[in-house]
C-alpha cells in the first residue's frame, strides 16, 4: 500500500507540474496578436496527418528521417506499456493486462521491445552525428551552450529509459525461469533476461532488479515529461497543432496590414468620403513587429514548435553565402524572448516592461535584411514553421515606424515613388528600348 500511495503521489504530482508548465506556455502564446486560422478544416487535418503524424517532409533527407522514425514510432507505441505501468502502480497488480489479452499481450510487448532496440540504435546514431561526425548544421554557433546540452541530454535519457525497460522485462523473465521454468515469451527479453540475469539465483534479488527497472522506467517518463516544456523536444506535442494551423496560402503570398490596405483603397477611390469613415476606439496597431507581442499567436506557437534541426538554416541561401542570417536562430531567439517576457508578466503584472525587445536585443537588423524572402526555410521545416513571416514583420517595423532600411533599398523605393518602377528612368522613357535598331 505504501508503494501504491507513493506511486499515485508521484503520478499526480508529475502530471500536475507538467500541465502547469503547459498552461504557462499557452499564456505566453496568447500574448501574440489575433490571427484567424480556422478555415478549411479538411485541408488542415490532411496537412497535420501527412506532415506531423506521417513525417512527410522529413523524408527529403532519408537517413535522418529513418533514424527519427524509429524514435518517433517507439515513443508512440511504448505508451501502451506506460498505461499498464500506471494501472499496476495504482492498483498494485503485476502485468495487469497479461491474463486478459493472452498471446496478443505477448505480441504487443514483443513489438515494443523491437521498437525499443531500434530506438536505441537511432539514439546512438544521433549522438554520433552530433558529437563525433559533427554535422555542420548541428554545430553552428546558435547551438553553443545549452542547446547542444539539451539535445544530448534528451538522447541520454532515451538510452537510460531503454535500459530500464530491458532491466524490468529481463529480470522478470529470469525470475519466471527460476521459479517455474517458464518464459514470458517476449521476443527479446526471453534471451536478454537469461543472458544478463540468469546467473542470479536469488528470487528476491531478481525481484529487486525488476522493481528497479519498473520504477526507473516510470521515473524516467516523469522526468522526460516535465523536461519537455523547457526543451526543444516540446515539438513532440506541438507539431500537431502547429501543422494543423499551417498557412495554407501560396508561399509567395505576403500578408498586408488591413489598416494600411483600407487606407490605400480610400486614397485611390475618388468617390470616397474620408470623413464618413467610422472612428475606432482601439489604440492604433503597431506597423510590423518590434517585440514578440507584436507577432501573431501562430508565430509564437512556431517558436515553441521549433525542433532546432537546422534544416531551414542549411537550406537558406543567405546563410550558405556567409550572411549573418540563420532562420533557426530567429525562431530560437523568438522563443527565448517570449519565455523571458512571459515570466516577467506573471511575476510583475501585465504592464511589465523590461526595456528589451526582440528586435535589437535578440535579432539584429543585419540578420533580417540578409533574408532573400525565398521561402526555402518554410519549405524545409518538418513541422511547417514560418520564420519568414517573423522576418517580414520585423522589417515592416523598421521601414514604417523607424524609416530605416539599407541604402540600396532607399534608392529603389525612391525610383518607384518617382518613376513607377525600380529603375532610374522616367515613365516617358520606359519604352525607348523598343525603338533601338
Amino acid at each position: 500500500m505504501i508503494a501504491n500511495v507513493i506511486f499515485t503521489v508521484l503520478f499526480l504530482g508529475g502530471f500536475g507540474f507538467f500541465f502547469i508548465q503547459i498552461f504557462k506556455i499557452r499564456a505566453n502564446i496568447l500574448l501574440g496578436r489575433e490571427l484567424d486560422r480556422s478555415g478549411d478544416a479538411a485541408s488542415r487535418w490532411r496537412t497535420m496527418i501527412l506532415v506531423a503524424l506521417g513525417q512527410k517532409k522529413m523524408f527529403t533527407r532519408p537517413i535522418p528521417a529513418l533514424l527519427h522514425l524509429t524514435l518517433y514510432v517507439a515513443f508512440v507505441i511504448t505508451q501502451i506499456e506506460l498505461i499498464e505501468i500506471i494501472v499496476d502502480g495504482i492498483s498494485g497488480n503485476h502485468r495487469f493486462f497479461a491474463p486478459t489479452l493472452g498471446s496478443f499481450y505477448t505480441f504487443i510487448i514483443s513489438f515494443i521491445e523491437v521498437l525499443s532496440v531500434l530506438a536505441l540504435i537511432g539514439t546512438i546514431a544521433f549522438l554520433a552525428r552530433r558529437n563525433l561526425l559533427k554535422l555542420p548544421r548541428l554545430t553552428m554557433k546558435e547551438l553553443a551552450g545549452w542547446p547542444k546540452k539539451d539535445a544530448n541530454l534528451i538522447l541520454i535519457m532515451e538510452v537510460v529509459l531503454v535500459s530500464f525497460i530491458f532491466t524490468m522485462n529481463g529480470a522478470d523473465e529470469a525470475l519466471l525461469n527460476l521459479s517455474s521454468n517458464q518464459s514470458n515469451g517476449f521476443l527479446i527479453s526471453q534471451y536478454v533476461g537469461p543472458l544478463f540475469f540468469g546467473s542470479v539465483k536469488n528470487p528476491e534479488t531478481l525481484h529487486l532488479l525488476e522493481q528497479i527497472g519498473w520504477w526507473g522506467h516510470f521515473t524516467m517518463v516523469l522526468v522526460f515529461l516535465n523536461y519537455l516544456p523547457f526543451s526543444k523536444h516540446l515539438h513532440i506535442l506541438f507539431a500537431f497543432p502547429n501543422t494543423y494551423y499551417s498557412n495554407l496560402n501560396p508561399k509567395g503570398q505576403f500578408t498586408n496590414m488591413e489598416a494600411v490596405t483600407a487606407e490605400v483603397k480610400l486614397m485611390m477611390d475618388p468617390t470616397a468620403d474620408p470623413y464618413a469613415q467610422p472612428a475606432s476606439d482601439e489604440a492604433p496597431q503597431r506597423f510590423g513587429a518590434k517585440d514578440v507581442t507584436d507577432l501573431t499567436w501562430k508565430n509564437l506557437m512556431d517558436a515553441y514548435s521549433c525542433t532546432e534541426c537546422g534544416r531551414c538554416t542549411s537550406s537558406c541561401p543567405a546563410n550558405i553565402t556567409g550572411k549573418l542570417l540563420s532562420p533557426r536562430k530567429i525562431m530560437m531567439d523568438t522563443r527565448d524572448r517570449l519565455t523571458e517576457l512571459g515570466n516577467g508578466i506573471r511575476k510583475n503584472g501585465k504592464d511589465f516592461s523590461d526595456g528589451k525587445s526582440l528586435l535589437g536585443d535578440y535579432i539584429s537588423e543585419e540578420e533580417i535584411w540578409a533574408c532573400t524572402s525565398c521561402n526555402a526555410c518554410v519549405q524545409e521545416c518538418p513541422v511547417n514553421i514560418d520564420p519568414l513571416s517573423i522576418i517580414v514583420d520585423l522589417r515592416r517595423y523598421l521601414v514604417m515606424e523607424e524609416s530605416k532600411m539599407p541604402t540600396e533599398l532607399t534608392g529603389m523605393l525612391t525610383n518607384i515613388e518617382n518613376n513607377g518602377a525600380p529603375w532610374q528612368f522616367s515613365q516617358n522613357d520606359r519604352l525607348n528600348w523598343a525603338n533601338e535598331d
